[in-house]
């Protein structure tokens, strides 16, 4: 089955269509902030905690409530202390804003401790894909190692170079690792999965001055955010996540080993479509989605059924876009040349003109 997430998401030319002259397109603010609702923060938290993210450092009682446990509080250690996005459009009020609604208005992620939330993630995954709902958690477990350089070590007699201690050791030095893996505590031999967790960078003027903004918004009501800021889903699937999944995946293939990613739900519906497979065992990677109920306090996260696919089903996916005709392309070359040189397009081909190579900018 071919399941298109890319219809799901937000129509930013309808969504355009629907704002008057007199109003500004909607723009991304936090969705929570220090592991609280901007929604239901009034004036005074907003301010405290504006200056509070504009510190040098986080103050001993800033924890994170999705990493802290009863017996192990943790530090909130992002800068800033945003945990997510949202989308916010103007009210009447012209400088006060309201979140969006609908799928448009959803969470989106930008820090990866938020999917930590009370073990949920690692509670649907264990049950998935290792047979436990309390599957054991390690953390950061390296993968990848860098191979000894040509040219270190002995050959025969002739000593080609002096070895390291790591290279005498057997030790060689890590360069990859697995976010997570979970493991069945209870069936030998061993049974486990890998897991990734990908939250979305954003695009845009520096947080900082959102948290400026915040802190001296005399309005009523929410500030209607300063600037505008993006998710930026291409940086953080196709450019981070696939080539993650490209290097892991073959060699847990091999392994006999499945690999799960957990994304929310923003992020899946800003992927491409993908062929999904109807067992797990043909399957390479499950996709985990988060989703957020917000008529909870705290906001809970929530997970449903896993999306089984192949690697090359996520790598297509990731993708997501098909590529141009060679007359298109061609025509966006002779766009950015402008004035400054010519092309001549010929079909089957196309020749480079003659004159100085300039390093044209990118739109």
């Amino acid at each position: 089955m071919r399941i298109k997430f890319a219809e799901m998401g937000v129509n930013q030319a309808a969504m355009k269509k629907s704002v008057s002259k007199n109003e500004m397109a909607p723009r991304f603010g936090i969705g929570e902030w220090y592991g609280q609702s901007f929604l239901r923060l009034d004036r005074t938290k907003r301010r405290r905690l504006a200056e509070i993210a504009m510190g040098p450092d986080h103050p001993i009682e800033m924890q994170c409530p999705f990493l802290s446990r009863p017996d192990k509080p943790r530090r909130c250690w992002k800068k800033g202390g945003v945990c997510s996005l949202r989308l916010y459009k103007q009210t009447g009020h012209g400088s006060s804003a309201e979140a969006v609604s609908g799928q448009e208005g959803d969470l989106r992620v930008v820090c990866p401790s938020r999917f930590d939330q009370a073990e949920t993630i690692y509670h649907s995954v264990g049950s998935a894909l290792v047979g436990t709902s309390q599957p054991r958690i390690v953390k950061e477990v390296r993968f990848l190692q860098r191979p000894q350089p040509i040219g270190t070590g002995q050959m025969g007699n002739n000593p080609v170079a002096e070895e390291s201690d790591e290279a005498r050791s057997g030790v060689r030095e890590d360069v990859g690792n697995i976010d997570c893996v979970l493991v069945h505590p209870d069936v030998p031999p061993m049974r486990w999965c890998a897991l990734e967790i990908q939250a979305v960078y954003f695009s845009g003027e520096k947080m900082r001055l959102l948290f400026e903004h915040i802190r001296n918004f005399a309005g009523s009501g929410l500030p209607f955010p300063d600037r505008v800021r993006r998710p930026d889903y291409r940086s953080s699937g196709p450019k981070r996540l696939m080539p993650q999944l490209q290097i892991k995946v073959p060699t847990l293939r091999r392994w006999g080993k499945k690999m799960a990613v957990v994304v929310d739900a923003a992020f899946f519906r800003n992927l491409g479509s993908m062929r999904t497979v109807s067992d797990l065992s043909n399957a390479d990677i499950a996709w985990f989605v988060a989703s957020f109920d917000e008529t909870r306090d705290p906001i809970r996260l929530m997970m449903g059924s896993p999306y089984n696919v192949t690697l090359e089903g996520a790598v297509e996916g990731l993708t997501g876009g098909q590529p141009v005709s060679l007359m298109e392309f061609e025509a966006k070359i002779t766009e950015k040349l402008g004035n400054d040189g010519e092309v001549t397009a010929r079909r089957g081909g196309a020749e480079s003109a003659t004159g100085p190579i300039q390093v044209l900018p990118d739109e």
